[in-house]
C-alpha cells in the first residue's frame, strides 16, 4: 500500500482538521474547570477562597501571553480569552487552538495548585465589538449571579445544613430574598470583595522603561508592555465602556 494515499485517506477521517474560525470574526476561547467542585470543596475554603483566585489568575494570565490575546476575564472556575479579528495563530484552526487552550489551563492549574486539575474548551465567535461586549457582560452577569448563590448555599451549609435542605431553600429564590437571607446573618453582599462579585480582568499595559543606547550611553525611553490585573472591575454600563476603551486603544490601525 502506498504510504501517502493512506495517509490521504485516513486524514479524511480527522473530520474537525480542516476546521477554521471565520476570517475577520472576533474570538474567545473560553476554559471551565471539569469536576471542580470536588477539587474546591477537599482543598479550598468557600465560598471563595483568594488562593484558589490566585491560580485561576496565573492560569488566564498564561493562556493570554501564550496565544496572544487582547483581554482575560475569569470568574470562578472559567476563563474567556478574547483575540482580535486579525488574530491568525495556528491558521484559526478550531480543532488545535480549543484543544491547546484546554490542555494549557490543564497543566498550568495542575502545576501551581499542586493538584491534578482538569479544563474543557470551547470557542465563541462574534461579529464586531458590540458583540464582544454583550459576551463579557454576559459572563460578569454570571459571575455576580453565581457569587451570590454561592454566598447564600454555603452560609447555609456552615450552619448545618444539608446539600439538599439548602438547595431546596435557594431554589426559586429572588435576588432581594437572598440578599435579605446573608443580611439576616450579618452578610452584606454587596461589600464582599469586587472579584468575587465581577470577576477579575487581565490585559496588556504599556509602559515606559528607561535604558542605556549602547551606541552612545545615552540614557532613552523605550515604550515596552505587561500584564496587568485588574480585580476590581466596573460592572453594567460602565464595564461595556471600559472594555469599548480596551478594544480601541488595543486597535493596531490606530497606531500612527
Amino acid at each position: 500500500m502506498n504510504p501517502d494515499e493512506l495517509a490521504d485517506r485516513m486524514r479524511q477521517g480527522e473530520v474537525f482538521h480542516s476546521l477554521r474560525m471565520l476570517p475577520g470574526a472576533w474570538v474567545v476561547l473560553r476554559v471551565d474547570g471539569r469536576g471542580f467542585s470536588r477539587l474546591t470543596e477537599e482543598r479550598y475554603e468557600k465560598p471563595f477562597d483568594a488562593r484558589f483566585h490566585e491560580v485561576m489568575v496565573r492560569t488566564a494570565s498564561t493562556l493570554l501571553e501564550e496565544l496572544q490575546g487582547l483581554y482575560a476575564y475569569t470568574q470562578s472556575d472559567e476563563i474567556s480569552v478574547l483575540f482580535r479579528p486579525e488574530w491568525s495563530l495556528f491558521d484559526r484552526e478550531v480543532e488545535k487552538l480549543v484543544s491547546l487552550s484546554a490542555g494549557l489551563a490543564s497543566a498550568t492549574f495542575t502545576h501551581a495548585a499542586g493538584a491534578p486539575a482538569i479544563f474543557d474548551g470551547r470557542a465563541w465567535l462574534g461579529v464586531d465589538v458590540p458583540a464582544v461586549v454583550d459576551y463579557l457582560r454576559w459572563r460578569q452577569s454570571d459571575a455576580t449571579r453565581c457569587a451570590l448563590n454561592g454566598w447564600c448555599y454555603w452560609t447555609l451549609r456552615k450552619e448545618g445544613w444539608s446539600v439538599q435542605k439548602a438547595t431546596s431553600e435557594l431554589e426559586g429564590s429572588t435576588v432581594s430574598s437572598k440578599n435579605e437571607l446573608l443580611f439576616r446573618r450579618g452578610i452584606n453582599f454587596n461589600e464582599v470583595p469586587l472579584w468575587q462579585r465581577r470577576g477579575t480582568g487581565i490585559f496588556w499595559e504599556r509602559y515606559q522603561k528607561e535604558g542605556v543606547d549602547p551606541r552612545d550611553g545615552r540614557r532613552v525611553l523605550t515604550e515596552r508592555r505587561r500584564l496587568k490585573v485588574d480585580s476590581s472591575l466596573p460592572m453594567k454600563e460602565e464595564y461595556e465602556a471600559w472594555l469599548r476603551r480596551l478594544v480601541e486603544e488595543s486597535d493596531p490601525s490606530r497606531s500612527s
